[in-house]
């Protein structure tokens, strides 16, 4: 007597990459959605960087020697670049503190329970907060064009240079927001994973051309000026904008300043996103 077997049809296994994306994006989504129910988050998140616009272009403005001049509408134009990038940079401590919080719930436990990719937790919040940091450009851009500043005020450039300027500044905030990540993760509480997020971003961006002509600075400190990936940054979307103010530094990203900010930000990507995945195997609540 033979047996007849039923054969019992499985589904095909995703393929990996197919599956961490479609993963980062589910998560991405669940934190999109829960930021809007959060509206008071991206509305802080809008107002720091306005009153970094009005403050700096008022209080500063006139007072700071911009390529030979001390014109206030020289100095905001050169500002811009600086305010952009300090605020992506900033969206770092916000990354830290939102994974940080999902540690101290145990959602993040709850999650690693789950048959997802690895990284795809962290991958979708970063993905979600480079959204947020979008929308905070935008405003800040429309702001800044209040405010006086506009581009092409040194030179030519084009909409293709200007959307490239943003697109630079977006890679670089997401590769910072993987730092934050790491932070978050490291840390037992939200309140600690701010204060580390922030403790390390003031010399970064203070030590740099965002603010002031690092060629005023002390020989020493005008080499790590031109040397953090930070000015990297601001340089180049000075050069993109085409406003006053572009570093005239030897050192080679100041020069390349555009491939300087593309290869920092993603080196920055992969070395923290390393960290942070592997961090986020063996954490614990």
């Amino acid at each position: 007597m033979s047996a007849v077997t039923d054969a019992v049809p499985t589904a095909a296994p995703m393929n990996p990459i197919g599956q961490s994306v479609r993963d980062s994006l589910v998560v991405a989504k669940r934190n999109l959605i829960r930021m809007s129910r959060i509206p008071e988050m991206v509305i802080f998140g809008l107002i720091q960087p306005i009153m970094f616009v009005v403050l700096f272009s008022y209080v500063f403005g006139g007072s700071m020697k911009i390529g030979g001049s001390t014109s206030a509408t020289d100095y905001r134009n050169f500002l811009m670049a600086g305010i952009f990038a300090q605020t992506v940079t900033f969206a770092t401590a916000g990354a830290g503190a939102g994974i940080a919080d999902d540690m101290h719930k145990g959602l993040i436990d709850r999650f690693r329970s789950l048959p997802m990719a690895r990284g795809a937790v962290l991958t979708g919040r970063t993905l979600a907060d480079l959204v947020q940091t979008a929308l905070t450009l935008l405003v800040l851009a429309v702001v800044a064009l209040m405010v006086g500043w506009r581009v092409g005020s040194d030179g030519d450039t084009n909409a293709v240079k200007v959307l490239g300027a943003f697109g630079l500044l977006l890679l670089s905030g997401y590769a910072f927001t993987w730092i934050g990540a790491l932070i978050g993760l490291s840390v037992r509480t939200p309140e600690a994973a701010t204060s580390g997020g922030l403790i390390w971003l003031f010399p970064v961006t203070f030590i740099s051309n965002a603010f002031v002509d690092s060629s005023n600075m002390t020989p020493w400190l005008r080499h790590l000026a031109d040397w953090n990936p930070f000015s990297a940054t601001v340089q180049a979307c000075r050069v993109l904008f085409a406003n006053p103010g572009q570093s005239k530094s030897a050192a080679w990203p100041m020069q390349h300043s555009i491939w300087a900010s593309v290869i920092y930000s993603i080196l920055i990507t992969l070395i923290f996103r390393t960290l942070a995945v592997r961090k986020y195997r063996s954490a614990a609540s």
